[in-house]
C-alpha cells in the first residue's frame, strides 16, 4: 500500500508516533506551500572569546536580534575564536561561552560550520587527529549534529553547506566535498520545480572580495577565501530557482548579482575581530526579507565600541 502525505500524517497522529523529517526526506512543505512572506536573521562570525569584551558584544547583538520580529535565525559560521589551533581546554571554554551567550536569542536557530569551529586541526594545538573531538566532531557534538542539511519553511527550500575541509597535512581548504555535492544534487531533485531556494555557506561561493582586499595568505597551497570548487557547485545549482546564497567569512557587507542569484555576504558580528569596523563594515548582522519568492536584505549594526580599535584591510 502506498500512502500519500495526508494519510501518513493522519496515521502517525492517531498512533502517537513522532514524525521526524531529515535532509533526505521528501520536501513536502516546499512542494505544497506557495512561497510566503516573512523575515529571518542571518548573523555570522561571532568569534566569541573571553577577551576584548567580545562576550558582552555578542550579548548586545543577540538582544537586538531578539527584538526583531523574525521566524528564525541562521548563524553563518565561526562561532568561536578559536578552535583550530588550541587545546581542548581552550576550545571547550569558547564553545561553552558561545552556547551560554546564544541563549539570549530565544528563537529557532540553524547553524553553519566555519573554519574557526574545527577543533585541533593546526599542529600548534597539540591535539592528535585521534582525539574524539578532532576536526568537526566537537562542533557536531556541541552546536549542530550535521554539518550540511536542508529544511523547508513557508514554501522556501533552505540548503546549509559545509565549506570547511580539514586536510591531511593539518590545514584546511574551502571546498564542498564530493559526497556533499552528490547529496546536494539529490536534495535538489526533491524540490518542486520553480520553488525558491536559499543556500547558506560560510566561505563564499561568489564574491568580489579578492579583487579589492589585501589578502592574508598563511598557506597558499589551499584556497581559504572562496570555495575552491565553486564552478562544480554552481553547475549543480543551475536550473533551480536559487534566489540567494548567504555567505560569511570575509567580515564585509557585499552583494554580488550573478545570473539570477544574489550572493549576499554579511558583515560580521565581531567586525574586525572585535577591533572595530572591518574595511568600513561595522559590527552587525543581516535581516533577510522574503516576499512571495523575492528577497531583500538590510544590514543592522548594534553599537559596539571596541576596547582596542584597529583597522585591518
Amino acid at each position: 500500500m502506498i500512502l500519500d502525505r495526508r494519510q501518513f500524517l493522519k496515521i502517525a497522529a492517531g498512533t502517537g508516533a513522532a514524525v521526524a523529517l531529515g535532509a533526505h526526506a521528501p520536501n513536502w512543505a516546499a512542494a505544497e506551500t506557495p512561497a510566503g512572506s516573512f523575515d529571518f536573521i542571518f548573523f555570522t562570525d561571532t568569534h566569541i572569546e573571553p577577551e576584548l569584551n567580545a562576550t558582552n558584544g555578542c550579548d548586545t547583538c543577540f538582544r537586538k536580534i531578539a527584538g526583531i520580529k523574525s521566524d528564525f535565525a541562521i548563524m553563518g559560521g565561526d562561532h568561536v575564536y578559536d578552535a583550530l589551533g588550541v587545546n581542548a581546554a581552550r576550545a571547550g571554554l569558547v564553545f561553552d561561552l558561545y552556547q551560554k551567550t546564544e541563549q539570549t536569542l530565544q528563537m529557532k536557530l540553524y547553524h553553519v560550520i566555519g573554519n574557526h569551529d574545527a577543533f585541533g586541526v593546526y599542529t600548534k594545538s597539540g591535539v592528535s587527529p585521534t582525539d574524539p573531538g578532532y576536526g568537526k566532531k566537537m562542533y557536531e557534538d556541541r552546536i549542530e549534529g550535521k554539518t550540511y542539511y536542508s529544511f523547508d519553511h513557508r514554501g522556501y527550500h533552505f540548503v546549509v553547506l559545509d565549506s570547511i575541509q580539514p586536510t591531511a597535512d593539518r590545514f584546511w581548504e574551502a571546498r564542498i566535498d564530493d559526497p556533499q555535492v552528490s547529496w546536494l544534487a539529490d536534495d535538489l531533485k526533491r524540490v518542486t520545480p520553480g520553488a525558491p531556494i536559499v543556500v547558506v555557506t560560510h566561505v563564499p561561493l561568489v564574491t568580489g572580495f579578492t579583487t579589492y582586499a589585501q589578502l592574508d595568505a598563511p598557506n597558499e597551497k589551499y584556497n581559504t577565501i572562496t570555495v575552491a570548487n565553486t564552478p562544480q557547485v554552481l553547475k549543480v545549482l543551475e536550473g533551480h530557482n536559487v534566489i540567494a546564497v548567504l555567505q560569511g567569512h570575509t567580515h564585509v557587507n557585499e552583494i554580488v548579482s550573478y545570473k539570477t542569484t544574489q550572493y549576499i555576504t554579511s558583515g560580521a558580528v565581531c567586525g574586525n575581530w572585535w577591533h572595530g569596523p572591518r574595511m568600513g563594515t561595522p559590527e552587525g548582522f543581516t535581516v533577510v526579507s522574503l516576499r512571495e519568492g523575492k528577497i531583500t536584505t538590510r544590514y543592522e549594526t548594534y553599537g559596539f565600541q571596541s576596547v582596542d580599535p584597529r583597522e585591518k584591510f
